[in-house]
């Protein structure tokens, strides 16, 4: 049992995982395990969980990661709380990916009762709008999307106001 983390219901979606004590910036707090698959089989099971999302966004989760070697980790199984960290566009959280899981490490200091979270990474894509966020941070750009392709988001944002 991690006496680090908890699990419990979150503003920004559904579950999500918070501090049960106080973490320094750089500690390690848990890892995110799960079951190794084929890149085709995580493609499969991402799409068919985006699809479920559309109708049951409650239910639906995709927590996929995709591995150095070619494979995904499917992180929807049994004892992996880490599945239930959100995404934030100001998050407090870092992960590291290793050969069969991902490690998640403290990115600033987490104080007890802090919800944890991490930027998801999506990619940047014409499929954007359906990955809304709800992180609520001060500098929220209001999608899913790796730090490193706001300004492409920017971009097709200012492009759809004109």
């Amino acid at each position: 049992m991690n006496h680090t983390i908890i699990v419990q219901e979150s503003s920004i979606h559904n579950k999500g995982v918070f501090a049960a004590r106080d973490i320094k910036k750089g500690e390690h707090i848990t890892k995110y395990i799960g079951e190794k698959i084929s890149r085709s089989e995580g493609t499969r099971r991402a799409e068919q969980n985006h699809e479920h999302a559309k109708t049951d966004s409650a239910a639906a989760g995709t927590y996929i990661f995709e591995l150095k070697d070619g494979y995904d980790l499917d992180g929807d199984v049994p004892g992996n709380d880490a599945k239930y960290i959100n995404h934030s566009c100001s998050p407090n959280c870092r992960i590291e990916i290793k050969e069969n899981h991902i490690d998640i490490y403290a990115a600033k200091d987490i104080q007890k009762g802090e919800e944890l979270s991490y930027n998801y990474g999506f990619e940047f894509t014409d499929e954007y709008s359906e990955y809304p966020c709800r992180c609520g941070s001060l500098n929220c750009v209001g999608y899913m999307i790796a730090e490193e392709d706001w300004p492409k988001l920017e971009s097709a944002l200012a492009a759809k106001d004109q």
